[in-house]
């Protein structure tokens, strides 16, 4: 009798291996993919090599103070500190799931006394038994459990990937936002230097009754607005010098940036990536594309539902009066058992638990898709954003040249009593708003390239140029 369930039990662990797996085949999800990019006309390319050594993406702007803060953001920031916890949950899981494809060991051990009244001495027993239980993977609902736990902990991996390079992202921008301020800063003190010069020249001329008090009091105007905007501008910067703290992970009484008398206008040169590539490159769409996959195995997990499960157990251990008689000369006990369990009727839950994954399972399809569009999207925008500020750079700059000349000679013509001193005020007026203006194109090329930087998932080799002047 032992001997026919034995081979009953080993029929079953053998034809284990032979059963399909339930469940569909995990497919990537289609995505009509264009050829090119639609604003990437003028694009213009550097050519990293794949031989060179690769470096962080934020290096390309030359500043060492940002090297060292941005590299800091992946080991502080607390937003990325929640996600390597989540990754770290998410591969514990994985190794929850693959424990289930191995028996389980249970030793018990159990010693009782009991006291019968007709008895002399007391009823002494010691046990020990060695249990083991095991089920099957018969339709590989279990192995299709550890390849969706996978798939989670690859998409948590992405999903870091894409905190740390947000992260990243933001830091980078709020630096270069906070340069841009400290080169504001130096243009607004210059201006007011040059207005403060003009008040002490009307000041002079209205004291010798060449010109009327307007004169003074437009003049003492057009200086106030200047160091009005110039306190703004200190206001500005120091909430930038708090969110980069934050982004750091430290409280923003603790840190300081100094200010810049310098600032370095680096934009990048990015490499050509056409639509496909940003399948492979960016983290978030690595991510839903790994949620599709976890959720393909949820399908052949409801299904095997179906079909009969087996769990297999066995124990072995023996009892004595004694302690010490286990050892010696014990009684031995040992079991073997099969459980078979096949669903009958339950009222259409299997089905609707297959319902619900496959549902679910198409859920994850169109958001991967939309991540992708929403990819593009961003590729696009920050392209033509790209493109259009460089142009409106370029025509701010002859503006800023024609704007600073004129105000030179209207200024010249007012000593000589040959202009109103509205004429200074409109020059001297128009002259900053054209250098605001153009400090301003080129800070928003910086945070258009941080932004396309991370639109294309970041990060190319050293060869990347920077172009830039020094203002």
């Amino acid at each position: 009798m032992t001997q026919r369930f034995l081979l009953i039990v080993l029929s079953v662990l053998l034809s284990a291996c032979s059963f399909k797996r339930i469940g569909p085949d995990y497919r990537k999800p289609a995505m009509p993919l264009p050829a090119h990019f639609k604003e990437a006309d003028g694009w213009k390319a550097a050519q990293p090599s794949d031989a060179s050594p690769r470096e962080p993406w934020w290096h390309v702007y030359n500043d060492p103070l940002l090297n060292e803060l941005t590299q800091r953001v992946a080991v502080s920031n607390q937003n990325i500190a929640a996600s390597v916890a989540a990754f770290q949950q998410a591969q514990a899981l994985v190794a929850q799931q693959r424990a289930s494809l191995f028996p389980v060991l249970n030793l018990n051990a159990t010693a009782t006394r009991t006291n019968v009244a007709t008895a002399v001495t007391p009823l002494r027993r010691v046990r020990v038994d060695l249990g083991a239980s095991w089920e099957p993977d018969l339709w590989g609902r279990l192995g299709r459990a550890v390849q969706g736990a996978e798939a989670n902990a690859q998409a948590s991996a992405g999903e870091l990937a894409t905190a740390t390079l947000s992260a990243q992202g933001e830091l980078v921008t709020n630096y270069l936002l906070l340069r841009h301020a400290d080169a504001q800063r130096k243009l607004l003190e210059a201006a007011i230097a040059d207005y403060q010069r003009v008040v002490t020249i009307t000041e002079n001329r209205y004291k010798v009754g060449v010109a009327p008090k307007t004169d003074l009091l437009q003049a003492q105007t057009q200086l106030s607005n200047a160091q009005s905007d110039y306190t703004g501008l200190l206001s500005q910067r120091a909430q930038l010098e708090h969110a980069i703290a934050v982004l750091l992970g430290e409280a923003p009484a603790n840190f300081s940036i100094a200010p810049s008398q310098e600032w370095r206008i680096a934009v990048p040169e990015l490499p050509l990536v056409v639509p496909s590539e940003l399948l492979e490159r960016r983290p978030d769409i690595a991510a839903a594309e790994r949620r599709v996959a976890a959720a393909n195995e949820q399908i052949g997990i409801a299904r095997s539902a179906y079909f009969p499960s087996v769990n297999l157990t066995g124990s072995a251990g023996g009892f004595a009066a004694t302690a010490p008689g286990l050892l010696s000369n014990p009684t031995s006990i040992w079991s073997l058992g099969v459980a078979l369990t096949q669903p009958i009727f339950n009222a259409g839950l299997t089905k609707s638990r297959v319902a619900g994954a496959e549902a679910f399972y198409e859920q994850e399809v169109a958001l991967y898709r939309q991540t992708v569009l929403e990819a593009f999207q961003s590729v696009e925008d920050q392209l033509i954003a790209s493109r259009v500020l460089a142009e409106q750079e370029t025509l701010l700059a002859t503006a800023t040249a024609a704007s600073t000349q004129a105000q030179e000679q209207v200024l010249n013509r007012y000593r000589a009593g040959q202009v109103s001193f509205l004429e200074v005020v409109t020059a001297q007026t128009t002259a900053l708003s054209a250098r605001r203006a153009l400090l301003q194109a080129q800070s928003n090329r910086q945070v258009a390239s941080v932004a396309l930087i991370k639109a294309v998932g970041g990060g190319w080799g050293s060869t990347s140029r920077t172009e830039g002047n020094t203002q």
